[in-house]
């Protein structure tokens, strides 16, 4: 293996306020610094002026290096276009979940390299915007075969895949006999067995304000059916209106609960008492005219907030970290530091990770490296390419 030292970091982002030469604050800056990675692994971080041996050393000149984005939430393996759908919401048309058929309907029809194609490219352009390890769902498959293929694809590219069979009730069962009742027997049974060896989590749409997503009590039985075939829980919770998604993510022990747009006092003080994250998805807002989430007020409750695109084909078609978090910034009630750091450890968190999110001794080796001396660009440029992947 070659070690490298990445040096001429005006200002190093570690997200470890315990480290001797940081700043004291939760990002744990440390000014002129210098990093040591090695066989995919972080191996020493400090001031440059104490900066061991290493087999090749690399100058970043006076840029500012952070720990890669965690982006904790996607929707990246599907094909077709919705372009229209956004336009038409633009002049008015409210979001309901009903437009997620048409993505079934192409993804469905779509070749395995077709789709392994589209995801690749997806994947790439997250990389070029800072972000590292992405969290990948299935859930435009719909059926048997084709979640189960969503899944084996996700996991060419990322570990961090979701089965969300329970993403809504496809056309074929809406007017059917047993309807609901079969879709769901159906995702709890064979489609579960499928698509288990291929995820390490499930999730599901609780959103009883949309007709085509799942009550409480669906939701619950989708989530239960999961922890009992091995896998850990994530759920789409208060995204239309408010409803039992978040409070049912606290009592069941989900790692996350994600969009958390409506929120009541007790469902803050749920999330508050909890280990469950809540994430929030800010380019959903931006792109559908919702009202965006409060950030500030789970924050000051005592809330871990994690900070992800949601890229998908109908709600947010960008997988732009630092969108996000400029809107957050901006819209949300967040301060630039309260932003990156949901960006990053938040968004770790709320993977049960503690390798990523973070630059210190032993955690993978993830840097993004920005053309500018501060991460406070991320939010005073929005718009402009400043954060790359680095390793």
């Amino acid at each position: 293996m070659t070690s490298t030292a990445w040096t001429g970091i005006s200002e190093l982002v570690t997200n470890d306020p315990t480290h001797p030469e940081a700043d004291g604050s939760p990002l744990g800056i440390i000014t002129q610094a210098a990093v040591v990675t090695d066989g995919g692994k972080v191996v020493w971080v400090g001031a440059q002026h104490r900066l061991p041996d290493a087999d090749e050393r690399r100058d970043l000149g006076g840029r500012a290096v952070i720990p890669a984005f965690v982006d904790s939430h996607s929707h990246l393996v599907f094909a077709g276009d919705r372009s229209a759908e956004f336009a038409a919401r633009m002049t008015g048309e409210p979001y309901d979940g009903g437009g997620i058929a048409v993505s079934m309907a192409a993804t469905r029809a779509a070749t395995d390299d077709e789709l392994r194609a589209l995801v690749g490219a997806r994947v790439a352009e997250l990389h070029a915007q800072g972000t590292g390890v992405v969290e990948i769902k299935s859930g435009y498959g719909l059926d048997v075969d084709n979640e189960a293929r969503a899944l084996r694809i996700a996991r060419e590219f990322t570990d961090e895949t979701t089965f969300l069979g329970a993403h809504v009730v496809p056309p074929e069962f809406r007017e059917s006999a047993g309807g609901r009742d079969d879709y769901l027997d159906l995702v709890c049974g064979d489609m579960l067995a499928a698509c288990a060896p291929h995820a390490r989590w499930i999730d599901v749409f609780c959103e009883p304000n949309s007709v085509y997503a799942f009550t409480g009590e669906e939701s619950e039985r989708v989530l239960r059916a999961g922890l009992a075939a091995g896998l850990e829980l994530r759920v789409h919770g208060n995204q239309l209106g408010h409803g039992p998604g978040a409070r049912l993510a606290v009592e069941l022990g989900a790692a996350s609960v994600d969009h958390c747009t409506f929120l009541s006092d007790a469902d803050v003080d749920a999330l508050a008492g909890s280990a469950t994250v809540a994430t929030l998805l800010p380019g959903v807002e931006f792109s559908t005219r919702s009202p965006y989430p409060d950030a500030r007020r789970l924050i000051d409750a005592g809330a871990t907030v994690a900070l992800a695109s949601d890229c998908n084909p109908g709600t947010c078609y960008s997988s732009s970290i630092p969108f996000a978090i400029a809107v957050a910034v901006r819209d949300m009630g967040m301060t630039p530091a309260e932003a990156l750091l949901a960006a990053t450890a938040g968004a770790a968190q709320s993977l049960r990770r503690t390798d990523i999110g973070v630059i210190r001794g032993g955690a993978q080796a993830d840097l993004t490296v920005l053309d500018a001396p501060s991460y406070l660009h991320l939010a005073y440029r929005p718009g402009v390419p400043v954060a790359r992947k680095l390793t």
